[in-house]
């Protein structure tokens, strides 16, 4: 998704397998009021890969936040936060755990992987729109993201 004219775009890296779910976020991205730019990946493997700017992903911007989900193919979404936020180059990235389960162990465990959210999908087409726009007003206007890059700061 390319940013909006004129504005230095917030960086979203989505962690996504079901294309569904991807043109949704996509969508509820490009109605927003935040100029962003969203990247886009279907597994872990890629996920890591793209945050390591390895391979394909050599010239992949520095992502302000991360949308995670649990169930991903090759590498699942709870190995990925864990190494994300077990890396000093990465951690202070916020990663929000989008995904459809409600599951209590799922839910602690990320926090206890120290995810900065944890927000089960909604199933129905509104809701799903309203829940990511909520997502990028909270993180995009109301809190203080440190900008790419302050890792060793």
């Amino acid at each position: 998704m390319e940013p909006k004219r004129g504005c230095r775009p917030m960086e979203v890296l989505l962690v996504e397998d079901n294309p569904g779910d991807v043109r949704l976020t996509m969508e509820a991205l490009k109605e927003g009021e935040i100029c962003n730019h969203l990247s886009v990946v279907s597994d872990g493997v890629e996920a890591l890969a793209f945050l390591h700017r390895e391979g394909p992903y050599a010239n992949a911007p520095r992502p302000d936040i991360i949308l995670l989900d649990l169930n991903l193919p090759k590498k699942d979404g709870r190995d990925v936060l864990a190494e994300i936020k077990a890396e000093k180059d990465l951690k202070r990235i916020p990663v929000v755990v989008l995904t459809t389960s409600n599951a209590e162990k799922d839910i602690f465990g990320t926090y206890d992987l120290h995810t900065n959210c944890y927000i089960t999908k909604p199933v129905d087409f509104a809701q799903f729109v309203s829940a990511v726009k909520l997502i990028e007003d909270f993180w995009f206007t109301i809190t203080k993201l440190s900008k790419s890059g302050d890792a060793d700061v």
